[in-house]
């Protein structure tokens, strides 16, 4: 693995256990783990694209990431489910973007599969990258 790639994987690990954090308070701000989510998965997307010499651009698009990746490998993402993370983050990051959600702050239990989600990718990442 490339020494960059090892870069970005350990800042995505520290989003992801940063998430974990926070979801073990007794009152977690879902807002944040959202975006840590968020941020653990586009990491570890730019991560295996870095892997496999793929420029990166400036996105936080997840779904558009995910999109360079099949045309390395189909890795078995949900693009329903990374758009969902993707909608989330942009709307719970500032003020006003509240309102844009059905019901307000994501729920404890839709932090928590976001954190389930971000684990799962986290492993499919390492695991193609130890291959």
């Amino acid at each position: 693995m490339k020494k960059q790639v090892e870069d970005w994987i350990f800042m995505a690990d520290r989003d992801l256990i940063t998430a974990e954090r926070i979801m073990a308070d007794d009152d977690p701000f879902t807002n944040i783990v959202a975006f840590h989510c968020q941020q653990a998965i586009e990491k570890y997307l730019k991560g295996y694209l870095i892997e496999h010499d793929v420029p990166l651009e400036k996105t936080h698009d997840l779904v558009k990431l995910h999109g360079k990746i099949l045309k390395i490998k189909d890795l078995g993402l949900n693009d329903r489910k990374l758009a969902h993370i993707s909608e989330v983050y942009t709307e719970t990051r500032y003020p006003g973007g509240i309102g844009l959600l059905p019901d307000g702050l994501p729920s404890d239990e839709e932090a928590q599969e976001f954190v389930e989600y971000a684990k799962e990718i986290q492993t499919i990442i390492m695991t193609e990258l130890k291959d």
